[in-house]
């Protein structure tokens, strides 16, 4: 039998609260709510609900030159709008999830043959996990309504084009 899972990335505060960088210009209450409904409905699927965070190291350069999503702090949290339904979280520190040694381990060990991803952000972290997802063998579905992005068309455009050329199926 196979076994999938649906990978939900970056969904946390400092990406999503009103606290949040100018430059993240998410309609949050859209996007959580999609992201929720497909968290739903997958579960109810029998897969497998994995949570990825972007984690920077604490330390003073990635406060002052990154300023978001640094360990330990509230902003790095998933986003309390978010429905938990299992403890499958894990950090990444680069854009492709499956550069997490703990991340890639755990999905190795499972025998996981497809996945979907959604969350945060198309042209960012989740575009690159479901290309590190291709890389690994799997079958990739990318959650087009339950992923944000925050850039052009231009560059939506372009990072569709070569996502379905490299194998991701669009939903």
């Amino acid at each position: 039998m196979s076994k999938k899972a649906l990978i939900v990335i970056d969904m946390q505060n400092d990406y999503l609260w009103e606290k949040r960088k100018k430059m993240f210009t998410y309609n949050t209450s859209e996007l959580t709510d999609s992201v929720n409904h497909a968290i739903r409905s997958y579960k109810e699927k029998g897969w497998d609900i994995i949570y990825i965070s972007q984690i920077f190291p604490d330390i003073i350069t990635n406060r002052w030159i990154i300023g978001f999503s640094i360990k330990g702090t509230e902003g790095a949290e998933l986003y309390n709008g978010l429905d938990i339904v299992s403890d499958l979280l894990f950090d990444k520190n680069l854009p492709d999830a499956f550069t997490a040694k703990k991340f890639r381990e755990h999905i190795a060990s499972q025998g996981y043959d497809e996945v979907a991803v959604c969350g945060l952000d198309e042209c960012g972290c989740v575009g690159a996990t479901a290309l590190g997802a291709v890389r690994a063998g799997l079958k990739v579905s990318l959650l087009k309504n339950s992923t944000g992005c925050r850039f052009k068309p231009e560059k939506m455009a372009k990072q569709h084009t070569r996502l379905t050329k490299s194998g991701v199926n669009y939903i």
